[in-house]
């Protein structure tokens, strides 16, 4: 039995779990900074302004997301096709979904749990950060920043 060492054999494909791994590091980089503003905002508004619980977080939502379409675009997804209107229109559209969603889950915390006291409000705005930043991740790179078919 002979071994034929002399074939080269063609690289392997970049691994997609890796490729994702990579997307939700780039993602949590942007939407980290995102978190620490919507924090900041928030506590700001709620605890240093005395502002309605709510609309502190949903302003300090909006203010979030304003900054986040930049650092989305151009560094998570940098390699994706630029539909400049449309990619704006799908990321507002989603994005304010999002801020629905996690006013709706700070609401049922905050109000229908009692959770009101500085830590637990902070705690509330956690979890419902993560839970809508979940949805986000997943419309975002399926429908506000896809791959270009002619590149791929």
């Amino acid at each position: 039995m002979t071994v034929n060492l002399s074939e080269e054999r063609a690289p392997a494909p970049a691994l997609p779990v890796k490729r994702v791994v990579l997307e939700v590091v780039n993602f949590a980089v942007v939407g980290g900074s995102g978190v620490a503003v919507n924090f900041l905002v928030f506590n700001v508004l709620l605890h240093g302004l005395h502002w309605p619980a709510m609309v502190a977080t949903v302003l300090a939502s909006l203010v979030a997301m304003g900054g986040n379409y930049l650092g989305f675009r151009y560094f998570t997804y940098r390699d994706r096709a630029s539909r400049t209107r449309q990619q704006i229109a799908l990321f507002f559209v989603f994005s304010g979904i999002g801020v629905a969603l996690e006013s709706g889950l700070f609401y049922a915390g905050y109000h229908g749990l009692g959770l009101a006291g500085p830590v637990e409000s902070n705690l509330v705005k956690a979890v419902s950060i993560v839970l809508a930043s979940a949805f986000r991740f997943l419309v975002y790179r399926t429908w506000v920043f896809q791959h270009d078919a002619r590149r791929a």
